[in-house]
């Protein structure tokens, strides 16, 4: 660190960050929860996240993760980049988990290290990523904090037997504490340290694993079922049930793949699920209380008002919604919309934001608060639109309509009933990318799924995703957007999602931009323009080749489009490589992907 005319100048690895007046800086408080739910309204039952930071600051309730399970989000959320760019598709190797993370070379960029290295000390308490073990924990540990306490694997789930690893030490295991009151102890302790330098400005992350399922991992997956509530809370919701809105267990199948195969829920599997999520509510509110305890705490020490203070989850969750048995990993509204509340200086209490933003978008919103430059980062998200007064410390672009979503490998039932009811509890085939629009005036979420199963859904008229307009009953549609009928709108979401599905950095921020380069399409509704008709229909249509388990680039079809107005036609290719893979891990992958088909067909 050297001190320079009253600014601070801190030398890290191969960069300078120039700070100005570092104390007056704002913190940060980012609670993460596990698969939590918004479509069946938990935080209605969370009273201190009602009065302390919904009451007091921002709902953003358009607010999406871009890939519906846990190690992947994560890495979505702490990188800024989509997960086919960071190549970590799924929970463990040799497509996901903490080796893959640190395989592909993250431990040396995420958004703990750059507030780090910007000046800030750093804290970070609860799960991280899945794979993080106790065998693992040190080779290497996890950059970028002042102190943290890692849960570890296979305890992870147990909420009653955690195994944790403070500062990297050798691993500590509670048995009969309740986890997330170790992580508010533990909470409570980073706390202190940041106080006690009351200098440094901090960045605290608090991950819970409420409301996600009780799994004992050793021998791996071998015992599984709801999460456990702390005794003082056994007793809540007695009455509480699944709100039964139009997809709740229809009577007729919907969205199409493995999902349009299930079978009804009996009474029987129903009662379950009822009870199910009333144990997921039970085990958030020790969640409740530890926010309460931190926002007093905060307030205590008089730095509540310089204080951001987050709270998220990294996927939603679905139960009995479209027949489904307890689980995510799908591309509906339910899995993929998540809570975000925000409050901190300048934001607006009471309110809420309905412009769409992603999990991609948290990490150069965060640095850009925090005052870092954010242009030599390669962020797929860019800063959210957070309704603050117009400040040069903070500039939200235009905010785009879209979200990207993506997905590979299977998906799994969470329910003891998943497979005894004629179901299966592993849902194999469920590679899909997908595509969330949001405007004032129309709204869609369109995917292609791995076995190019295609599904549209018209949000503002159909917001259960209950009638999918490219089913064979409707290719008769009489639906029409702006003059455009029901195929010119598909052929412009397609090309859309062709964009998206292999995109990285400004390509992802800004899509149109790639298909129109003069700029001046920036909107679904500015490409349903009759001019571009031809150029519309002649564009390569998104297609996979196989269902692959994890991202395999020669699996997924076409990843070249047509950019309007290039040269001398209007048909002329991108010349984007298509990717969000290295490329040494496709050669290697391509081997691993022949080697699956032929034990698969054995």
């Amino acid at each position: 660190m050297i001190l320079n005319s009253g600014r601070v100048v801190f030398a890290t690895s191969g960069a300078i960050i120039s700070l100005t007046c570092v104390s007056g800086r704002p913190n940060f408080v980012f609670v993460l929860t596990d698969d939590q739910d918004v479509h069946m309204n938990s935080l209605d039952y969370m009273p201190e996240v009602q009065e302390h930071l919904i009451a007091k600051g921002a709902m953003f309730d358009k607010h999406f993760c871009t890939v519906a399970l846990c190690c992947p989000s994560r890495v979505n959320l702490w990188t800024g980049q989509l997960s086919h760019n960071t190549n970590v598709t799924n929970v463990q190797p040799p497509w996901g988990g903490y080796p893959k993370f640190i395989q592909n070379g993250y431990n040396e960029k995420h958004l703990a290290l750059w507030m780090q290295q910007s000046g800030y000390n750093t804290f970070y308490g609860g799960k991280l990523f899945n794979g993080y073990t106790i065998h693992n924990y040190d080779s290497p540990h996890m950059s970028g904090y002042t102190e943290s306490a890692f849960f570890l694997e296979p305890y992870t789930y147990q909420y009653f037997n955690l195994s944790y690893t403070r500062n990297g030490r050798e691993p500590i295991n509670l048995v009969g504490n309740y986890s997330t009151d170790v992580l508010s102890q533990l909470t409570q302790e980073f706390l202190d340290r940041a106080f006690s330098e009351p200098e440094s400005p901090f960045f605290i992350t608090v991950a819970p694993i409420a409301p996600h399922g009780w799994l004992n991992q050793w021998p791996r997956g071998a015992r599984s079922g709801p999460p456990r509530p702390a005794p003082r809370h056994r007793h809540l919701f007695q009455d509480y049930i699944i709100p039964r809105r139009e997809n709740f267990n229809p009577e007729q199948p919907s969205s199409v793949n493995w999902i349009a195969n299930l079978d009804r829920l009996n009474e029987t599997v129903i009662a379950y699920n009822d009870e199910y999520q009333r144990l997921r509510l039970r085990s958030l509110m020790a969640v409740d209380e530890m926010v309460g305890e931190i926002v007093r705490r905060l307030e205590d020490q008089g730095v509540i008002d310089n204080t951001y203070i987050i709270f998220s989850t990294d996927n939603g969750f679905h139960i009995s919604q479209h027949r489904l048995h307890p689980g995510k990993m799908c591309g509906l509204e339910t899995d993929i919309n998540v809570p975000m509340v925000i409050r901190g200086p300048g934001i607006e209490a009471g309110s809420t934001r309905s412009n769409p933003s992603s999990h991609s978008d948290l990490a150069p919103t965060i640095m850009q608060l925090a005052g870092n430059d954010i242009s030599d980062k390669a962020f797929d998200g860019s800063p959210m639109d957070l309704g603050l007064p117009d400040d040069d410390n903070y500039r939200a672009p235009g905010r785009s309509e879209h979200v990207a979503v993506e997905f590979w490998g299977s998906a799994i039932g969470e329910s003891i009933y998943a497979k005894k009811f004629g179901g299966n509890r592993v849902y194999p085939n469920n590679t899909y990318k997908g595509l969330r629009i949001e405007a004032d005036d129309y709204a869609f979420y369109y995917s292609v799924w791995c076995n190019n199963a295609k599904e549209l859904y018209d949000m503002k008229n159909d917001p259960g995703q209950m009638r999918n307009l490219l089913s064979p009953s409707r290719v008769d549609s009489d639906f029409t957007l702006f003059g455009q009928n029901l195929k010119g709108v598909v052929d412009r979401l397609d090309s859309l999602l062709m964009v998206l599905k292999s995109c990285k950095e400004e390509t992802c921020q800004d899509p149109w931009r790639a298909l129109h380069p003069d700029g001046e399409t920036r909107s679904l509704r500015d490409a349903l323009s009759s001019k571009f008709n031809t150029f519309y229909t002649d564009q390569p249509k998104v297609e996979f080749e196989a269902c692959a388990p994890g991202h395999i680039l020669e699996t997924e079809g076409p990843t070249k489009f047509n950019v309007f107005g290039v040269d001398e036609g209007d048909g002329n290719e991108s010349d984007e490589d298509g990717t969000g893979v290295y490329r040494l891990d496709g050669i290697l992958i391509s081997v691993a992907f022949v080697t699956f088909l032929v034990l698969n067909h054995l």
